[in-house]
């Protein structure tokens, strides 16, 4: 059963993450998901929890009162995962079109990523104030370092354009496998304690669950970094 309740006090993507995380680290709150837009949230809980107590894990700008209840009908992992899937499949047919004829296995790789990294930046630069907030939830680096977080859209523009334009690319595969393993690391984690939180892979303007799939997209990023280095 999902609860919704209505939120005053949020005004863009970083009040959205705020709220989303301190009603997160509620024990018995399994997920908390802000709609920005409506002004409202819905959190599903593994038992009840008061309003008193949600308002107290909020800060003093945010309030939230009680709505109608409903029962939210959950979508699948796959229906969640659809935007992903697809753009994910549409830098693979660019990627492949670019280098089918004659087909350079190389340069196929090198666009892929070059690709992933352009198009994945320019979701997390939509929100570049909230993103921040929701990639430390996993990130380790980004936990340790916030500046890091800020920057990591940045990071991901110039290694972008370095291996489209082939520049500098053994640098770029080195920060490549650095950048995506430590990354990799938070989300095996996040996975194998089964928490269920928001991915920042495309920023917060796309609402997708942290997956196996997340883990599997950068596992493929740096199989071919590990691959074009070896080479």
């Amino acid at each position: 059963m999902k609860h919704t309740y209505t939120v005053t006090g949020m005004t863009c993507g970083g009040c959205k993450v705020s709220v989303e995380e301190a009603l997160n680290k509620l024990s018995d709150v399994t997920e908390a998901i802000v709609d920005l837009e409506a002004a409202q949230v819905g959190i599903s809980m593994s038992k009840h929890v008061s309003i008193a107590t949600l308002q107290k894990a909020l800060s003093s700008k945010y309030v939230i009162k009680e709505k109608e209840e409903v029962l939210v009908k959950e979508k699948t992992e796959l229906q969640q995962l659809y935007p992903l899937f697809l753009i994910f499949g549409y830098i693979l047919a660019v990627s492949i079109l670019l280098n089918y004829k004659p087909w350079d296995t190389n340069g196929f790789m090198l666009d892929f990523m070059g690709l992933f990294y352009i198009v994945f930046s320019f979701f997390k630069l939509l929100d570049l104030k909230g993103f921040p907030q929701s990639f430390r939830m996993y990130d380790p680096l980004a936990k340790l370092m916030p500046l890091y977080g800020w920057i990591y859209p940045f990071i991901e523009v110039a290694l972008g354009i370095m291996f489209l334009m082939r520049v500098e690319i053994p640098s770029a595969l080195i920060v490549t496998l650095i950048i995506l393993g430590v990354t990799t690391i938070g989300v095996a984690k996040v996975l194998l304690d089964k928490k269920s939180i928001q991915c920042a892979c495309l920023g917060t303007a796309l609402k997708l669950p942290m997956t196996k799939a997340t883990f599997i997209e950068n596992s493929i990023m740096i199989v071919m970094a590990i691959i074009m280095l070896v080479k």
